[in-house]
């Protein structure tokens, strides 16, 4: 059970500041994923792994601010870089050395890595992939799988929550606007592909051969069920894109934690510009896109083929590159070997549960990922995965269990791990899952 002292839900500190907040916020926050009912729970401080909030509730955190934080909150190393940097400086209008430093140190960890830029997120390292895509084959549109998230930039965005009534026909799924008020252009610029389903989608790049700039794929999207892309759809997309002059854009902003390069690194491809983000800012805001030499010199003022200006004023600041640098150095192979056994011990513990209470539910993921389902076989892609009224239900009991009992979880029901973690956080989150599938098998 979560940790309480001193406050009672009558007295509640962040029901005072949620009120607070409703006046002065859309919705009382500036992020959805952490809203909750009746009211979200306010961070007084985190340290390791747990993260107690402004009522004095210590919850042990398996969201780790949506895969962003590989090492847990206020990671020594990384907090002994911030605090020296600080008093040097946060942000000048020169360059500085812990951006080269950085930068060697990324493309020191995969050999696709010729050039890395940084910018400040990862919808911006994925606005600048398609961008770049564009400069570099003088082509405007672009294919993404159904359901994939890549952050907030318009194209990239689309049919990134399609439903029944608006997705279409599977040999051809319609391109359908997230956000009300999207611009046709954009919709008519970004072709929409079945995950995993390599006949459909290779039919539906031919249609648009000669105009598309790049094909942007997640190796294990989230939103389409956290499965890893089959080797066969893979390997027919990268021949693809050969053959037809575009270039391939792997969104790695989550799964580059799977392995030290990254989850490409798992297959017999690479991309010609990888998406970055999260964990490499050390817990700071940041992006990057790394790739081909001579794709990123479309950056590049001095290059005989400079076409895409790109600059940003907090792109490369001192503070997340010496906290990127302090975090990525620390997470070596003997790191990524224990975060990625503490998955499998989860994923194994938690798929027993379910069938130990007989819920219906299961699990996916790889590496320090994972995500529970509440269907009875893993779902290989958005169609397959997306809720039903009943599963949703369900589901949301299992979050609303599990956050009272003390674990932050992201709300799919997904975990990301991080180095603090033991073998006795993982058996506590699958005593938890336990209990939560007993709920949910008594549920109608």
């Amino acid at each position: 059970m979560a940790e309480q002292s001193g406050t009672s839900k009558s007295q509640s500190h962040s029901s005072d500041l949620f009120s607070r907040a409703q006046e002065v916020l859309p919705g009382g926050v500036s992020r959805n994923t952490v809203l909750r009912k009746p009211y979200p729970a306010y961070a007084a401080f985190g340290k390791g792994c747990q993260v107690t909030d402004l009522d004095g509730v210590t919850r042990t955190d398996f969201s780790n601010n949506m895969a962003s934080l590989i090492h847990g909150h206020a990671y020594g190393p990384i907090v002994e870089a911030v605090t020296e940097q600080i008093k040097r400086g946060t942000a000048f209008m020169m360059a500085t050395q812990c951006e080269v430093e950085h930068a060697e140190h990324m493309c020191s960890r995969n050999p696709g890595f010729e050039r890395i830029r940084f910018m400040n997120s990862g919808t911006e390292a994925v606005m600048v992939s398609i961008k770049a895509a564009r400069a570099f084959t003088g082509r405007a549109r672009i294919a993404k799988v159904e359901g994939a998230y890549h952050g907030g930039y318009d194209y990239a965005e689309v049919s990134q929550a399609p439903n029944p009534d608006t997705w279409g026909s599977v040999d051809h799924p319609n391109s359908v606007p997230l956000a009300h008020g999207t611009p046709a252009s954009a919709l008519n610029d970004v072709l929409i592909l079945p995950f995993n389903d390599t006949d459909r989608a290779i039919a539906i790049l031919n249609e648009c051969a000669d105009d598309i700039a790049g094909v942007l794929l997640d190796l294990m999207p989230h939103r389409v069920g956290l499965n890893p892309i089959e080797p066969a759809f893979l390997e027919a997309i990268r021949a693809w894109t050969h053959a037809h002059g575009a270039l391939l854009l792997i969104d790695e902003v989550i799964t580059f934690r799977s392995t030290y390069g990254g989850l490409q690194m798992q297959y017999a491809v690479q991309g010609d510009l990888t998406a970055l983000g999260k964990m490499i800012g050390g817990g700071f805001p940041v992006g990057a896109v790394a790739g081909r030499a001579d794709v990123m010199d479309v950056m590049n003022p001095s290059a005989d083929r400079y076409l895409f200006p790109h600059s940003g004023t907090f792109s490369a600041n001192p503070m997340s590159m010496v906290a990127g640098l302090a975090a990525m150095r620390d997470f070596d192979e003997a790191a990524i070997k224990h975060v990625n056994a503490l998955a499998i011990r989860a994923k194994a513990g938690i798929a027993e549960a379910a069938k130990r209470t007989g819920a219906c539910a299961c699990v996916t993921g790889d590496g320090s990922i994972l995500r529970v389902h509440m269907k009875a076989q893993p779902p290989r892609n958005f169609r397959e995965a997306f809720l039903s009224p009943n599963e949703q239900a369900r589901l949301q009991t299992l979050l609303d269990h599990l956050f009272d009992a003390g674990f932050i979880m992201i709300n799919t029901c997904s975990a990301m791990l991080s180095t603090p973690m033991t073998e006795s956080h993982i058996d506590a989150l699958v005593s938890a899952c336990g209990d939560g599938f007993e709920k949910i098998a008594k549920m109608p």
